[in-house]
C-alpha cells in the first residue's frame, strides 16, 4: 500500500513522532523520533529514551527497566500499523501476545539519552477488504550495534463500530473502576513510589489483587474501558520480584492476553511455580483467565 504523502519524510531525531501515531496523550510518554521503510514490509524506527523516568528507569538512574523496551515497541508497531500500513487514527489495537527478551547488560542509563534503533519486520499480515484486520512483528532493538532486545508481537486492528459491539457499550464514560485496596510496601515490589505499586495483599502469599488506579499518569495516560495491557505487565513484573527477592530481576516477558480485563470487576493476579530462574503469573477475573505471562530472570 501507498503510504499517506504527509508522512512519507517524517523527521529523523529531531522531534518525536506525532504522539497520536503510538496512542499517547502526553508527548513526554512518546519515544519515537522517526522511521523509515528499508523493504518490503520491513522498517527501521528511531528512539530516545531519556535518563529519567518515573516508573521506567531505576530510582538511582543507573539502568532502564526492561517494560520500558516492551513498550518502546509497542509504540513502533502503532506507528508503523498506522503510518505505513494506513490503518485509521480512530481504530483499536487488540494486543494478543507480547514477548521479549533483553540484555540486561545493555541497558544502562548513560550521560546522554540513549538513542536505540528498532528494526521491525511485519509478517501475517492480514486484511479486512482494504484495511489491516492484524498482523506479528518481530523487532530487534540495537544501541550503538549492540542488541538490547528481541521481541515478537501479534495484534489485530478494529475499527470503531466492531470495537464498540466488542465492548458491549463499554467506555471511558460509562465505566467505573473500583476503589483502589492498599499496596504492598513498595520497596517489596521495587519500586519506591505507592502510587507505582500494582499489587494487594490477599492472605495467600500466591495471589495478589491487581490495583487498578485510573489517576496513574503512565498506565492511564488518556482514559481507557478497559485494563491496559502495560499495566498487566507491570503486575507480572512486581509479582516475580515477590518470588524472586534474592537479586534476580525480570528481563524476558511471554505474555498472552486472552480478552480484556474490566475496571468494574476484582482482578486477581496469581503466582505460579516456573521452570529455573523463571516465573509464571496468571490474571483471572471472575471464572475467566484473561492473562498469562511467563517472567525470565536473571542477576543484574
Amino acid at each position: 500500500m501507498t503510504r499517506p504523502r504527509q508522512l512519507a519524510d517524517a523527521p529523523t531525531l529531531t522531534a518525536t513522532v506525532p504522539r497520536q501515531l503510538v496512542h499517547r496523550a502526553a508527548v513526554a510518554e512518546t519515544l519515537l523520533t522517526g522511521w523509515r521503510r528499508t523493504g518490503a514490509d520491513r522498517f527501521a524506527v528511531s528512539v530516545q529514551w531519556p535518563r529519567a523516568h518515573g516508573l521506567h528507569v531505576s530510582p538511582d538512574w543507573s539502568a532502564y527497566d526492561p517494560l520500558l523496551v516492551v513498550e518502546t515497541v509497542r509504540q513502533a508497531g502503532t506507528l508503523i500499523a498506522h503510518a505505513e500500513y494506513e490503518v485509521p487514527l480512530d481504530h483499536q489495537f487488540v494486543l494478543q501476545e507480547f514477548q521479549v527478551d533483553t540484555v540486561a547488560a545493555q541497558l544502562d542509563v548513560g550521560p546522554l539519552p540513549a538513542e536505540p534503533e528498532i528494526t521491525l519486520v511485519f509478517t501475517d499480515v492480514r486484511h479486512r477488504g482494504r484495511r489491516l484486520a492484524g498482523a506479528r512483528y518481530t523487532a530487534h532493538v540495537l544501541r550503538d550495534g549492540a542488541r538490547v532486545a528481541s521481541a515478537d508481537v501479534a495484534f489485530t486492528s478494529v475499527g470503531p463500530s466492531v470495537y464498540r459491539r466488542l465492548r458491549g457499550g463499554r467506555s471511558p464514560e460509562t465505566v467505573t473502576a473500583l476503589p483502589v485496596p492498599p499496596g504492598l510496601p513498595p520497596a517489596a515490589v521495587d519500586r519506591v513510589l505507592p502510587t507505582d505499586v500494582v499489587l494487594a495483599a490477599t492472605g495467600d502469599p500466591d495471589r495478589r489483587r491487581l490495583r487498578v488506579d485510573t489517576a496513574h499518569p503512565v498506565f492511564f495516560d488518556h482514559p481507557l474501558d478497559h485494563v491496559p495491557g502495560m499495566l498487566l505487565l507491570e503486575a507480572a513484573r512486581q509479582a516475580a520480584r515477590l518470588r524472586r527477592p534474592d537479586g534476580q530481576v525480570p528481563v524476558a516477558y511471554h505474555a498472552l492476553f486472552h480478552r480484556y480485563a474490566e475496571l468494574d470487576e476484582p482482578i486477581w493476579i496469581d503466582i505460579k511455580g516456573g521452570h529455573g530462574t523463571d516465573v509464571q503469573v496468571v490474571g483471572t477475573q471472575g471464572e475467566s483467565t484473561f492473562f498469562e505471562c511467563l517472567v525470565g530472570t536473571a542477576v543484574r
